[in-house]
């Protein structure tokens, strides 16, 4: 919410509202093709709903400073799109199952998205996409269809943890909905005609560029808060 220039107290809310509307909108094609993997989805869910619940309750007592929250965001986005664009995916076996040291590399991996997004307002896509590919050896059509189902269950629960609604930025929801619907039907019609690796190429720079003005605003309110005043002083 960099753009509106919102305290992250009134930005994250919004935020979580936002992807949690848009992931269930776009959630439809993806289920009538049969893009969802359950099983990954509940080693990876279920320790993300508790970690949603964990950040959010953190955040609505106060122990998470605002530019923290996003120096989080920043510095887990870049990871994500590095190990992207460096790693390829573990191919799954021939009957879809995952090894020990995956399962529980993918539940770790749940609770770290599920922290995130109870700390910083997102819904975790740019760490279960990643995770999905990388560790369950799911195709990015598969691993976009299950982190829909993910990202708007965590981002449910981290709104109900955090306890607060985000009446005075209600305005900005249409707008931020008709956009977000506007580039998720853009994205629906040219994903299948492209290939996986430019589909993964393409995430991981839009993490970079996530990453970037996120970073980019987390200095800013730390130039202009009161501590760094008082230091240049």
């Amino acid at each position: 919410m960099s753009g509106a220039a919102l305290a992250t107290r009134e930005a994250v809310p919004l935020s979580l509202l936002v992807v949690a509307l848009l992931a269930l909108a776009n959630l439809g094609p993806y289920l009538r093709r049969g893009q969802l993997a359950l099983r990954p989805a509940l080693i990876l869910g279920l320790p993300a709903l508790a970690g949603s619940w964990v950040g959010g309750s953190l955040v609505k007592a106060g122990l998470i400073p605002e530019v923290l929250q996003l120096g989080l965001f920043s510095v887990a986005a870049v990871t994500a799109s590095w190990l992207l664009l460096r790693r390829d995916g573990r191919p799954a076996g021939r009957s879809g199952g995952l090894s020990r040291a995956a399962t529980v590399a993918l539940a770790v991996q749940g609770l770290g998205v599920g922290l995130l997004t109870g700390m910083a307002g997102v819904g975790g896509g740019f760490a279960i996409v990643p995770a999905l590919v990388l560790l369950a050896g799911l195709p990015m059509a598969v691993a976009s269809g299950t982190s829909l189902v993910l990202i708007s269950a965590n981002a449910a629960v981290a709104l109900v943890a955090l306890g607060h609604w985000p009446q005075t930025t209600l305005p900005l929801l249409v707008p931020l909905l008709l956009g977000g619907a506007a580039g998720g039907l853009l994205g629906q019609w040219l994903a299948p005609h492209l290939p996986e690796r430019r589909l993964r190429q393409g995430f991981a720079l839009l993490l970079i560029g996530s990453a970037l003005l996120t970073g980019a605003e987390a200095w800013q309110r730390q130039q202009g808060s009161p501590l760094a005043t008082e230091r240049a002083q």
